[in-house]
């Protein structure tokens, strides 16, 4: 078994509390649902923003939802390059698994899945 991290990565149309959550709720579940594993696989998740979304700590999604309460998480804000991706929200979750790096599923939704083309995004 190795420690393996999953990307994924989504965007929201405005800077408010509850399009952040959900989104990164979305996103979540995207990466948990294609790579079958569950928060008792996950070593950690952490999560960045852009600096345009400041209305809410994405963390606080996933600490709600339902077995994530004792899963670590990290909230952090992205290097501010000058044309990046706008109102971003990006996830790195490791996990245990005994799948090798290209049976990864990384999940790009929406506007995001420009960041990433050659993983066949979502």
């Amino acid at each position: 078994m190795s420690v393996r991290g999953i990307r994924g990565a989504i965007t929201v149309e405005v800077n408010e509390e509850q399009p952040i959550l959900q989104a990164t709720i979305d996103v979540l579940n995207g990466i948990v649902t294609e790579n079958g594993i569950s928060p008792e696989e996950i070593c950690s998740v952490l999560i960045t923003v852009t600096t345009d979304l400041d209305a809410a700590f994405p963390a606080k999604a996933i600490r709600q939802m339902e077995g994530w309460e004792l899963v670590p998480l990290m909230c952090a804000v992205e290097v501010p390059v000058k044309g990046s991706l706008e109102r971003c929200i990006r996830l790195m979750v490791l996990v245990n698994t005994d799948k090798k790096q290209a049976e990864i599923k990384h999940i790009y939704m929406g506007e995001a899945a420009a960041l990433r083309p050659d993983l066949g995004n979502s």
